[in-house]
């Protein structure tokens, strides 16, 4: 079913671009791993952006703009019917994603609750989270442990963010998710500048952006350090999600694909940079050394935003007022993010010929049921973003062999060239397409001849190791039982979505 209602202008699709780019990933994502892995991890991720990325997401732009279909429809479109269960795996792929991104949602209103409740207290002259620091210094870190295990509240805060996402989207692009975007974007990039100033100019918090910047080559030979900047860069620029696919199904015909495509990825890169030098300097100013904070941040600790923002703003005046603003922001920036998750899904079960409102009641119930055992333990959560982040590598490889097989050449010519004033290199991108295959297996290979779990495969008693949070064994099965989904049902999909 080919989408018949468009974006109103090229800022509308731009906007929804970067509200799809910009979000959890940029503020919660990316400085766990900058500090991490400090400058190496720049160096890669940005590479990342240039050869990886931004070639792909050229790619899905000018076939979601040319078929103007779901993920599924517009790829088979694309790739050709054998290869329709490619785009299976690349939509259950983005739904892994969207079922526990969903969560961080929940995570993100917790903390709203948090920080309005704080500055509610400030004003009544009762305790503020300054003052339970200093009774308890690790106040913030029990208030995350107590809502990342089996916390009612966040299954229902992520629940409300998913009704919420799915009333707006039942109003449709223009009246829905452009308009959101209009107000939740600039104010995201405002209130990241704003965090920026005040983190850099604390006592020592220049010392975060210099560990930042710095070098150490020693990450190189790891497998995991490449591992994660490419899936980072994938998972925050929405390569081989199928998202920018969704959305340019509804761009206008004349749409940029090179101008956007880059409006898009540079943008997402910068706001990313930005969340790092918000977040970093204050680990710095707020630890009691600088070795404790690289220690800190070598830990690779899942709650460094949820932790360190509301301990840097409780350190000066009017910062209550400033921590409701940011996590508000937060939450915005991740639900601006959600939405297309669930428009993906909306749209392929619209080509399979279902209302707006009856996919819409669909994607609903099923990202309730889904999502649910990634709000009740931060183990699955963890399994769930080890799993389908480093799918994402495998979904970009299959939207580089679609093109590949059409001509790498000829696609660029047909697809991409087509309505674009602002071109890239041919050689350019024909180079990538081929290295990005080898680059793809060459990684995940790698990743899995590592191991990041002591049974990687087998536990102690020989069997399965399924259960195992980071396991090779956990990884493989869930990719393989999406492969083996697509693969049964590729004949009947592609009737029931190309043919009808």
């Amino acid at each position: 079913m080919s989408h018949t209602e468009q974006f109103s202008s090229r800022w509308g699709i731009v906007l929804a671009s970067l509200g799809m780019a910009i979000g959890a990933g940029n503020l919660w994502r990316f400085p766990r791993l900058a500090g991490q892995y400090g400058g190496a991890f720049l160096i890669l991720w940005i590479v990342f952006l240039l050869v990886w990325s931004i070639p792909i997401l050229l790619a899905e732009f000018s076939i979601g703009k040319q078929y103007k279909m779901g993920t599924i429809g517009s790829y088979a479109s694309a790739a050709g019917k054998g290869l329709t269960w490619g785009g299976v795996f690349i939509t259950l792929c983005t739904l892994g994603i969207a079922f526990y991104y969903s969560v961080v949602t929940g995570w993100a209103l917790q903390y709203v609750g948090l920080s309005f409740g704080n500055m509610f207290n400030l004003l009544g002259g009762e305790a503020t989270i300054a003052k339970h620091l200093e009774n308890d210094p690790a106040y913030l870190e029990n208030f995350w442990d107590h809502i990342a295990y089996g916390n009612t509240g966040s299954v229902v805060l992520y629940i409300l963010a998913v009704i919420a996402g799915i009333v707006l989207l039942v109003r449709g692009i223009q009246n829905g998710l452009e308009k959101a975007n209009r107000i939740l974007i600039p104010l995201l990039f405002l209130m990241l500048i704003l965090i920026s100033i005040l983190s850099l100019n604390m006592d020592n918090g220049i010392s975060g952006l210099e560990y930042m910047f710095s070098v150490n080559t020693r990450y190189f030979s790891d497998p995991a350090i490449w591992i994660e900047a490419l899936s980072q860069s994938a998972w925050s620029t929405g390569a081989g999600w199928g998202l920018i696919m969704t959305l340019s199904s509804y761009s206008r015909k004349k749409e940029d694909v090179t101008l956007n495509t880059f409006i898009g990825g540079f943008g997402n890169n910068t706001a990313s940079i930005m969340a790092a030098m918000a977040i970093l300097p204050a680990v710095f100013a707020l630890s009691p050394s600088e070795s404790e904070a690289i220690a800190y941040l070598q830990t690779g600790n899942q709650a460094l935003t949820f932790t360190i923002i509301p301990k840097l703003f409780s350190t000066f005046t009017g910062g209550a007022f400033l921590s409701a603003l940011f996590f508000l922001a937060f939450f915005l920036a991740a639900f601006s993010s959600l939405l297309p998750m669930l428009e993906l899904f909306i749209s392929n079960l619209m080509d399979l010929g279902l209302t707006r409102g009856k996919a819409a009641v669909r994607v609903l119930v099923f990202c309730v049921v889904f999502g649910f055992p990634s709000a009740w333990s931060l183990d699955i959560f963890s399994n769930q973003d080890w799993v389908w982040g480093v799918g994402l590598i495998i979904s970009g490889l299959f939207i580089i062999i679609a093109v590949v097989k059409y001509g790498a050449a000829r696609f660029k010519r047909d697809f991409i060239d087509q309505d674009s004033d602002f071109r890239v290199n041919t050689n350019y991108f024909v180079a990538c397409m081929f290295i990005n295959i080898a680059l793809a297996v060459i990684l995940v290979y790698w990743w899995l001849s590592r191991g990041y779990s002591d049974y990687p495969w087998f536990d102690e008693e020989g069997n399965w190791n399924f259960f195992d949070v980071y396991s090779n064994a956990s990884v493989v099965t869930q990719w393989l039982i999406v492969i083996l989904l697509g693969v049964l049902l590729n004949n009947w999909i592609y009737k029931k979505i190309i043919k009808s």
